[in-house]
């Protein structure tokens, strides 16, 4: 995996952007939406490992994009390892949703690194190969945030044991100060691999679909958030709508 060198011109405007932002701002990774990080603790701490749970078309994808918009506008660079995106389909899914960020792609900010090859033979082998890779990128990349949407294909070609090993060296790199979130789906352990799983992060976002009269919508719990401003377990309602994004329903619900 190849690092992209930034012009000295790109590396000043980023020093610019910097002086801009204060350092308390620069604690938490937020969603660039006020109304959402109100309802998330305010944001994630940064230097923290994060679980993005549920199941299909639940919004994990949807919800990391949304944190690539907030990284990019408080200046974090973000390595994003897609097993479903090409770069394409990424910038105009991003785009549809009124976060267009492909300066910050041309400049180098955010990075994607496309993991699901058509035709390719996947091995245990191969995946763990790959899961070692990703590590080791993360670890001495100059990247700040690092997301894998989703784990989930891993699990399918690995054992418990090696998904858990790579979860516990990324907790390690987060305790050194980079911040990663991770995607799944919930289907992808047994509830007592689960359960090692979600204890070993230090954020916990669990996305359901919940039908409330007659459409369905998304909901968001906030399970857990160590080191948070604010008190989790807060229940968000929205939906994504073309053209605007993630949009908040304010509608009260009962706690799934």
């Amino acid at each position: 995996m190849a690092e992209l060198d930034l012009s000295s011109g790109m590396d000043e405007a980023r020093g610019d952007i910097a002086d801009l932002l204060g350092k308390e701002e620069r604690k938490i990774l937020t969603t660039g939406n006020a109304e959402i990080d109100k309802k998330i603790a305010d944001g994630l701490p940064l230097g923290s490992l994060t679980l993005i749970e549920g199941e299909n078309d639940t919004g994990k994808s949807v919800l990391t994009q949304q944190f690539i918009w907030g990284s990019m506008h408080n200046n974090l660079r973000v390595d994003l390892f897609s097993t479903e995106l090409t770069t394409k389909s990424f910038l105009t899914q991003m785009e549809s949703m009124s976060l267009d960020i492909s300066d910050f792609f041309a400049w180098g900010y955010i990075r994607l690194f496309h993991c699901h090859l058509v035709e390719f033979k996947w091995t245990p082998d191969a995946m763990n190969d790959i899961l070692e890779r990703i590590i080791t990128h993360v670890k001495f990349s100059n990247t700040d945030v690092a997301i894998i949407d989703s784990l989930t294909i891993f699990t399918e070609y690995t054992t418990n044991e090696a998904v858990l090993t790579f979860l516990t060296q990324a907790k390690n790199i987060c305790d050194q100060g980079k911040t990663i979130l991770i995607t799944m789906h919930s289907y992808a352990f047994t509830d007592e691999v689960l359960t090692r799983v979600r204890s070993i992060c230090d954020a916990h976002l669990l996305l359901m679909r919940k039908l409330m009269g007659d459409k369905y919508v998304m909901v968001l719990e906030v399970v857990k958030v160590r080191g948070a401003r604010k008190t989790t377990g807060n229940l968000v309602s929205f939906e994504v709508h073309p053209g605007y994004g993630m949009k908040i329903i304010p509608v009260s619900v009962a706690k799934v």
